[in-house]
């Protein structure tokens, strides 16, 4: 399935603000540059508790996470045995998929954005589906989370 989707506006009290899209992913950067991209969990909690879940239409992310930091870290002259372990330490797509569905939950929000994964891993892809549309199955909405092929770079 082809993500195809362009921003669409919501009207706030004054003026209108453009819904955003989050994509998560440490290598690689989507063609269309409507997207926000970060590159790990810690800035994917910043962007989306600074944006609010209102103002986000789509997120897609990816499962696994610390592959460019491993890759610099052994450029910077760390073994790559050690860069192995690093990125296994890495919090992965999952983790930012749990953190989504805990901030929606704490915080009262009254709208879930839509969620896909790009990942290339089967299995990592797979358990954010399966832990997404469990959520939106809880919470009687449609289940719409989906793997997704977004060209990039």
């Amino acid at each position: 399935m082809k993500l195809t989707m362009k921003t669409q506006r919501v009207k706030s009290k004054t003026n209108f603000k453009m819904k955003k899209r989050i994509y998560l992913d440490d290598i690689r950067t989507p063609i269309d540059g409507d997207w926000i991209v970060v590159h790990n969990y810690t800035d994917f909690i910043s962007v989306v508790s600074d944006i609010g879940l209102r103002l986000i239409d789509v997120i897609s992310l990816d499962h696994d996470l610390g592959e460019d930091e491993a890759k610099e870290r052994v450029s910077n002259g760390m073994n790559k045995r050690k860069a192995r372990s690093f990125k296994r330490e890495a919090k992965t797509g999952f983790d930012c998929a749990k953190w989504l569905v805990d901030y929606y939950l704490d915080e009262g929000w009254d709208t879930f954005p839509q969620v896909y994964t790009h990942s290339a891993n089967p299995v990592g892809s797979a358990n954010i589906i399966g832990y997404i549309n469990g959520f939106l199955k809880s919470e009687e909405m449609p289940q719409t989370c989906a793997s997704v092929q977004i060209p990039h770079n």
